[in-house]
């Protein structure tokens, strides 16, 4: 793996014992010694630690302030950008000319500038798309910061001893605050479906920070493997599995991130890459949809395996793009696409396991509850 690259806290990972693993051109933790079913179950209980640095973190800048970075962002996302609130934050998708998804990102308005993140599989595409796309926008990508993300019910309590003020910032909020570690910029926010914080930190000051948070009893050290089940549960997409080129965000079960004044009769409808599917979907509905899924027994329904309307039918109908056993939920569970007669919840399916037709139940998402501070 000596190719990959490594984020600020690698050599913390390997102290604290991680089994390393390619992704997404970097060395990543994908679990503990403590295993990926405690690392899961102790977020959802307690606290959890991820390294989150491989993530694309990039400023946009226009002379004439947050106005015009927003305005011309709108091109790229079916977001509303220029009603986001100052200190706040939002879901954002770039769509493509056929409507499919490029990648999923955060969005936030810092006063002056917008910030984003966005994925690590997809950051050097994203950049160069943006800066072929935005003119009069600058583009910057830090690359001397790390980004770590505190999330579970007490890590309001773990950031509060270190930093008091966080604990009035409610879910989508932002702030920059001063701290031992230099200027961390915080958002009560994350990708596990529990309240937290992911923390933007100077890349030389996360270590010591990282150190700090383990430091307390109720936070243990989180790697991919448990990251990706807590995802899951919480029924939240993975790009390049749940979504991608060919899926449509209707499809995708993420209509809630377009908001009305960008749809058809809003003040600003349409204007971004694959309007005019996207917001036909929305009339008329997609012929396909997302959906949770609950194979009965279990044995967990991987991404790739093929639904059928029936046990005996000869071709199949649509495809598992996220599967696994969930802790928290003591059962397999699964995300996939399905005709959109076949989507609604109680709905019986059967995926191919190893040649056998396995029946599966279309499922309400999320499988556990958000924790949310609202």
């Amino acid at each position: 793996m000596s190719d990959l690259r490594k984020t600020p806290l690698h050599a913390l990972h390997l102290e604290l014992g991680a089994k390393m693993v390619p992704f997404a051109g970097y060395e990543m933790p994908v679990q503990y010694p403590l295993g990926v079913m405690k690392e899961h179950l102790h977020t959802r209980a307690a606290a959890g630690l991820f390294d989150v640095s491989h993530m694309g973190q990039v400023i946009l800048r226009h002379e004439g302030g947050v106005g015009p970075a927003a305005q011309a962002l709108e091109t790229l996302v079916p977001v509303d950008v220029l009603g986001l609130g100052e200190m706040r934050q939002r879901y954002g998708i770039f769509t493509d000319e056929g409507g499919g998804i490029l990648d999923d990102l955060m969005i936030a308005n810092r006063r002056d500038h917008l910030f984003l993140v966005v994925n690590a599989a997809c950051k050097g595409d994203d950049i160069a798309h943006m800066r072929a796309n935005l003119p009069g926008v600058e583009v910057e990508e830090l690359t001397e910061r790390a980004l770590l993300a505190l999330q579970g019910p007490a890590a309001d309590a773990v950031l509060g001893a270190i930093l008091p003020d966080v604990a009035a910032m409610r879910f989508m909020d932002l702030a920059i605050m001063a701290s031992d570690y230099g200027e961390l910029w915080l958002s009560r926010s994350g990708y596990t479906g529990e309240d937290g914080y992911e923390i933007s930190v100077p890349a030389e000051q996360a270590e010591a920070l990282s150190r700090a948070l383990l430091a307390h009893e109720a936070v243990e050290p989180i790697g991919l493997g448990a990251r990706d089940s807590l995802r899951l549960e919480a029924g939240l997409c993975l790009y390049g599995h749940d979504i991608d080129t060919t899926t449509s965000p209707v499809e995708a079960g993420l209509s809630w991130a377009i908001q009305k004044v960008r749809r058809s009769g809003g003040a600003r409808a349409g204007g971004f890459p694959g309007a005019d599917r996207i917001l036909r979907e929305f009339l008329d509905g997609p012929a396909r949809r997302r959906v949770g899924l609950a194979p009965e027994g279990r044995a967990p329904m991987r991404d790739g395996t093929l639904l059928f309307a029936a046990e005996d039918a000869a071709e199949p109908v649509g495809t598992i793009t996220s599967g696994a056993f969930g802790p928290s939920v003591g059962a397999p569970v699964a995300m996939g696409y399905v005709p959109a007669d076949l989507a609604e919840p109680g709905t019986m399916v059967w995926g191919e396991v190893r040649g056998r037709r396995m029946p599966a139940r279309v499922a309400k998402l999320p499988f556990v509850p958000a924790g949310f501070k609202r």
